[in-house]
């Protein structure tokens, strides 16, 4: 698994871990964090992708 990958996970993980703790506290702020959950966790599947590809000698378009 490539670095980057492994980064964007850690922060998906962080922000679906503060969007629980927004929401249990009350605050609507936690619609923020899924949506940065979501945004970081398309980013770690494009770069896990990116990363099998490139270990297979061929990239990936598009």
């Amino acid at each position: 698994m490539p670095r980057i990958a492994l980064y964007t996970l850690i922060v998906c993980l962080l922000a679906v871990a503060a969007a629980v703790v927004s929401f249990v506290q009350g605050s609507w702020l936690g619609i923020v964090w899924v949506l940065l959950a979501g945004l970081s966790s398309n980013m770690t599947w494009y770069y896990v992708k990116r990363g099998r590809a490139a270990g297979q000698g061929r990239s990936v378009t598009n």
